[in-house]
């Protein structure tokens, strides 16, 4: 599956549970994560990659950054299909 494709179905998972989401693409900082999914009290950010896309320094730096901001920060990795 694409990185893309994979980027769809956590988008449309978060939807079903109530969150607005919006694909960030273009921000102020580089680096930031590519969805927003916000709910009253819950706000997440979420960097999707695929099994062997890395996580740039940058990238790792703001989750760090968003992290110690109180927001939900993570990484949300493609399994590979070996390990479904």
């Amino acid at each position: 599956m694409s990185e893309a494709t994979h980027q769809k179905k956590i988008i449309k998972k978060l939807e079903s549970q109530g969150y607005y989401v919006l694909k960030l693409i273009s921000t102020n900082k580089t680096g930031i994560p590519d969805i927003l999914a916000l709910k009253p009290n819950d706000i997440k950010f979420i960097e999707v990659k695929g099994v062997k896309t890395p996580v740039s320094e940058l990238q790792k730096y703001r989750l760090k950054e968003l992290i110690s901001c109180g927001f939900d920060a993570t990484i949300d990795r493609e399994q590979s299909e070996s390990a479904k």
